[in-house]
């Protein structure tokens, strides 16, 4: 029996994880001998960014929450690490997934080289090359000790040939967030919001949460200044990350276009992109699903770890600085925006592919 522990410690994991459980379950069900144990790490808890995304993604209540939550990310990274060791040892298995790039990625990745556990790493082999970032020091620390790696595009294939890793253990599979949008597109739920004028491609979608855009008041406010300046007449959705209303706090930024609401589900959230003009945002992932609904998306990085998004998607790289938004937020409302292309392997069938390799390495 091949038994695989599916770690999952924050909202992206949840999305990334929902299809590979299905598919372990369909094998199961063809005769596979192959389980999974599903274990939240509770780095992140709340029931808009992380209970509801059980409920509608259809995941199971996990197998053991390891309540790690809370503290700096060194303490947490300690808490997730004790306590994952202590599951393990209780319920042994053969080998670890592990998705993404959060600190519960990297935290259960060394605890299971520490019990010589195999180790495979979901969307692996990303880069942004930015060392400021947790997220990319969570890549490069769970890279150095996977054992095999499942690839979204080509790309993340050549960051790992550069840093020697032996092309057997690379494998190309594409991305498992598309296998949930795509299974998931036709059950997207309208939020039913108390806002004039929104109509289907008439408002502006916007989520900031990056330390760079929000940590500091005068640049988040410089910011938004330039958001509302640059949307014409169209209406502003501002789904309030955590973090970000922590800042938001100390401002007073208002515009009768700009509505601020709570964190949305998932099928909520993506409704409201699928049928935005465009999405103002800095967060990676909604990059590559804004490329797969053909949404006009600006990123406000200086920096991508998606480079796809950008070369074959409808994404473009604005970066941090508010005077730079103004020309794009103008291509946008002239309907100048690049149309964007197809990905190869982003076809809803990752997660099928993944279960089928796994079985091959490690059939028992």
């Amino acid at each position: 029996m091949l038994k695989i522990t599916i770690v999952a410690g924050a909202r992206p994991n949840f999305v990334k994880i929902a299809p590979i459980l299905k598919a372990i379950e369909k094998a199961a069900d063809n005769g596979e001998l192959i389980s999974y144990r599903l274990v939240h790490t509770g780095q992140h808890y709340d029931k808009k960014m992380s209970g509801s995304f059980f409920e509608q993604l259809g995941i199971p209540a996990p197998h053991a929450n390891l309540a790690s939550g809370g503290g700096t990310q060194a303490e947490q990274t300690a808490n997730i690490m004790v306590r994952f060791e202590q599951e393990l040892l209780e319920n042994p298995c053969v080998v670890v997934l592990v998705v993404g790039d959060v600190t519960s990625t990297m935290a259960c990745s060394i605890t299971a080289k520490k019990l010589n556990i195999q180790v495979v790493h979901v969307e692996a082999g990303i880069r942004s090359y930015d060392l400021s970032m947790p997220e990319e020091i969570n890549r490069m620390v769970t890279d150095s000790i996977t054992d095999h790696f499942y690839t979204t595009t080509e790309s993340a294939n050549e960051n790992l040939i550069k840093a020697g890793i032996a092309e057997d253990r690379i494998h190309l599979v594409g991305n498992t967030m598309i296998d949930t949008l795509m299974a998931n597109m036709d059950k997207l739920i309208d939020p039913q919001l108390d806002i004039d004028g929104l109509t289907p491609g008439n408002y502006f979608m916007l989520t900031l949460h990056r330390p760079a855009n929000v940590d500091e008041e005068q640049k988040l406010k410089d910011m938004m200044a330039a958001i509302i300046e640059g949307t014409g007449n169209h209406p502003i959705i501002f789904p309030v990350h955590p973090r970000t209303a922590k800042t938001l706090q100390q401002l007073v930024i208002v515009d009768p276009r700009l509505h601020y609401i709570e964190p949305l589900s998932y099928l909520e959230f993506n409704y409201l992109v699928k049928n935005a003009k465009a999405v103002i945002t800095d967060s990676g992932g909604i990059t590559e699903e804004t490329t797969i609904m053909g949404i006009p998306c600006l990123t406000l990085r200086d920096n991508t770890e998606r480079p796809e998004t950008l070369t074959l998607g409808t994404n473009e790289l604005v970066g941090t600085d508010p005077a730079k938004l103004a020309p794009y937020l103008a291509k946008i409302l002239n309907g100048e925006w690049k149309k964007g292309g197809t990905i190869p392997y982003w076809d809803g069938k990752t997660s099928e592919r993944i279960v089928k390799s796994l079985l091959e390495i490690y059939r028992v």
